[in-house]
C-alpha cells in the first residue's frame, strides 16, 4: 500500500498496541495518508517489522518499544518522550489502541488480579498518555486523540463485564477529554468497533456467530474499515466532530 493521500502529511502519530492485530492496520494506514508513524509495542521483532512495512510502502515509521501492563508515570512519560525523539518532532495523533482482551467468563469467576490487569491496560494506560500529549499538543493549539472504544462499551454482552467496562469508561473518558481539552485546539473521538476480522477472531467465533446473525450486515468489520474510521477523525475532515463515538459495527448497535 503505497501513499495515497496527503491530509496527515506533516503530522507525527504515535499508536499503542501497533505490532499485531488491528494496530498493525492502523498504522499502515495513517502512514498511507502522510503521517510519520511510531509504533509500539513489547515485541521488537515485530515492531521492526511493522516499521520495515510501512517503509517499504514509501511511508515513515519509527519503533518505540512499550509494554503498558504495567502503566506507571515513569513508564508513560518514557514511552511519550522516546516517541517524540524517535521522529524528532511532537506528537499530533495519538491513537490509543493497545488493550487487554478477555475471552467470555462469568462474573463470579473473575479474579481481582485479571480484573486489575484490564483496567490497566485498558484504562489506565491511555489516561496517563493523553494527559501528557493531549496537554502538549493543547500547548501548541492542536492535536487529535482517538481512542479505540468497543460496541461492548455501548451495550451489555453476557460473560463480558470487565471489558464492556472498560470499553465503557474509554468512551467516558472521550467525552471528559473532548471537553478539557476541545478549547484549546486539541480534538478527541473514539471509534467503536463490533467484532473485527483479525487473526484473533477465531477465538471468539462461537460466542459471535448467534450476535453476527442479527446483525444488519451479516458479517464482521475488516481492519481496513476500522482504520479508515480512525483516519478520518484523526484528519482535519473531521475537524468539527468532538467527543464522538463512531460506530463501526455493520449495525450491531442499532439491534
Amino acid at each position: 500500500m503505497s501513499p495515497n493521500s496527503t491530509r496527515l502529511t506533516g503530522r507525527t502519530a504515535l499508536v499503542t498496541g501497533s505490532t499485531g492485530g488491528l494496530g498493525v492496520t492502523i498504522a499502515h494506514a495513517l502512514a498511507a495518508d502522510g503521517a510519520v508513524v511510531v509504533v509500539t509495542g513489547r515485541d521488537v521483532a515485530r515492531g521492526e517489522s511493522v516499521v520495515a512495512g510501512i517503509r517499504a510502502d514509501g511511508a515513515s515509521a519509527h519503533f518505540v518499544a512499550a509494554d503498558l501492563g504495567g502503566a506507571d508515570e515513569q513508564a508513560i512519560d518514557g514511552l511519550a518522550q522516546r516517541a517524540a525523539e524517535a521522529a524528532s518532532a511532537g506528537i499530533d495523533i495519538l491513537v490509543n489502541n493497545a488493550a487487554k482482551l478477555l475471552l467470555p467468563e462469568p462474573t463470579a469467576t473473575l479474579s481481582a488480579g485479571e480484573v486489575a490487569e484490564a483496567f490497566t491496560v485498558n484504562v489506565v494506560a491511555p489516561m496517563l498518555l493523553t494527559g501528557r500529549l493531549a496537554s502538549a499538543m493543547a500547548a501548541r493549539g492542536s492535536g487529535s486523540v482517538v481512542n479505540i472504544g468497543s460496541i461492548t462499551g455501548l451495550r451489555g454482552t453476557a460473560g463480558s463485564a470487565v471489558y464492556d467496562a472498560t470499553k465503557a469508561s474509554v468512551h467516558s473518558l472521550t467525552r471528559s477529554w473532548a471537553a478539557e481539552y476541545g478549547p484549546s485546539g486539541v480534538r478527541v473521538n473514539a471509534v467503536a468497533p463490533g467484532p473485527i476480522a483479525t487473526e484473533r477472531a477465531a477465538e471468539f467465533a462461537e460466542h459471535i456467530a448467534p450476535a453476527l446473525a442479527r446483525v444488519p450486515s451479516r458479517r464482521m468489520s475488516t481492519p481496513q474499515e476500522v482504520a479508515a474510521a480512525v483516519v478520518f477523525l484523526a484528519s482535519d475532515d473531521a475537524a468539527n466532530i468532538q467527543g464522538a463515538v463512531l460506530s463501526v459495527d455493520g449495525g450491531w448497535a442499532a439491534t
